[in-house]
C-alpha cells in the first residue's frame, strides 16, 4: 500500500453489518509512501499511528475516488 498526505484509507467492516471505518493520512512513516501513517480517525477525531492490513484501500482525493 501506498498512500500520501491528504490521502483516506477505508478499513472493511469485521464481521457482517459491520460499518467501514475511514481516515485521513496526516503524516507518512515508511519509505516510499508506505506505512505506517499517522492518520486522523473520521468518526471521532482521534489521531493514531496505523499500520494497514490487506482489508485496508487507499482512497486518493485528488484523482476524484
Amino acid at each position: 500500500m501506498q498512500a500520501t498526505v491528504g490521502d483516506h484509507i477505508v478499513v472493511a467492516g469485521h464481521r457482517v453489518g459491520e460499518a467501514e471505518r475511514e481516515c485521513e493520512v496526516l503524516e507518512v512513516h515508511g519509505a516510499d509512501g508506505g506505512a505506517p501513517y499517522r492518520v486522523r480517525w473520521r468518526a471521532d477525531g482521534h489521531e493514531s499511528l496505523f499500520f494497514p492490513s490487506s482489508d485496508a484501500r487507499v482512497i486518493h482525493p485528488s484523482a476524484g475516488s
